[in-house]
């Protein structure tokens, strides 16, 4: 638990020290291109992946990676990492909010509370005339949602057995959308690896070793031996240890606005987590919220 509390609320702070000299999608695409092909070269011997399994890779790869993990990283070229988490960890909201919608179920009291708090959080920390960029801002909330959209696709997706074959190969895919996003963006072009700083290139090892490999792991092992409930309490950990990671290490400003509207939002967090949690009792059903949110944070 201390691994992924810690390890996975510090990638923000490893993204925005890596972009300082590798541009944003070029950064990203590196990072899982590498990490998945360390995952897959474990986890491939024991399951031959089919071409249904590879597509349906690509699909959730080039959403939770191309459309959630870079653009966080182009965000924090606007904005501080602290915000950045801050506005990440609504993915319970969207992932709630779209499944509600999908399904036509009728939401639980604490759940509407949640999605109420939640929402009213982000309008605080991105309100007109406020201190935060709202471009950078936008572009950031574009991650949670396109994360949820790619979660709910991964519940039916036909994927391997294994969930670290399955995310090595949505690190390959995904990688390698990133590679030619960044190529189309023009990032390639203006890549010089030695004018990168030691820094920069640490940082980068660090998220895949740590962010994507160590993290992920004992997520996974954790799913097999802790209770639900204690295991999905990193959605609303994170966000609280990269806005002090940030504040501490980059200096980044907490603001007033800032703490009133990261406290909605991990209040709103919490509420939805452990209603879901709650709901989760059923056979089947009791770890999709969380392992969905695992692949994201990876």
């Amino acid at each position: 638990m201390a691994a992924i509390y810690v390890i996975w609320g510090a990638t923000y702070l490893g993204m925005m020290v890596a972009i300082e000299s590798i541009p944003p999608l070029l950064m990203s695409g590196l990072r899982f291109l590498i990490a998945g092909a360390i995952l897959y070269a474990l986890f491939r011997p024991r399951e031959r992946p089919t071409r249904r399994q590879w597509l349906s890779a690509l699909v959730i790869g080039s959403l939770l990676l191309l459309g959630g993990n870079a653009m966080v990283a182009v965000a924090e070229t606007r904005i501080d990492s602290g915000v950045a988490a801050l506005i990440v960890a609504t993915i319970p909201l969207w992932f709630c909010g779209l499944d509600l919608v999908a399904t036509g179920r009728r939401p639980q009291p604490q759940v509407v509370a949640g999605l109420v708090i939640g929402f009213a959080g982000i309008a605080l920390l991105i309100r007109p005339g406020g201190d935060i960029d709202l471009v950078g801002a936008l572009v950031c909330l574009v991650a949670p949602f396109c994360w949820a959209i790619g979660s709910l696709y991964a519940r039916s997706a036909p994927l391997p057995s294994r969930p670290l074959l399955g995310s090595g190969m949505e690190m390959l895919a995904g990688g390698a959308v990133l590679v030619v996003a960044a190529g189309a963006a023009g990032e390639l072009g203006d890549f010089h690896p030695a004018e990168v700083s030691g820094r920069s290139w640490l940082a980068l090892a660090g998220l895949i070793l740590f962010g994507s490999l160590v993290a992920y792991s004992c997520y996974v092992w954790l799913l097999k031996v802790a209770p639900t409930e204690l295991v999905g309490t990193y959605a609303y950990v994170n966000p609280v240890i990269a806005v002090l990671l940030g504040a501490v290490f980059l200096s980044e400003p907490l603001t007033v606005w800032v703490l009133l509207a990261g406290a909605a939002i991990v209040l709103s967090v919490v509420l939805i987590v452990r209603a879901q949690s709650r709901a989760a009792i059923e056979p089947a059903s009791a770890l999709e919220p969380e392992e969905d949110g695992a692949t994201l944070a990876a």
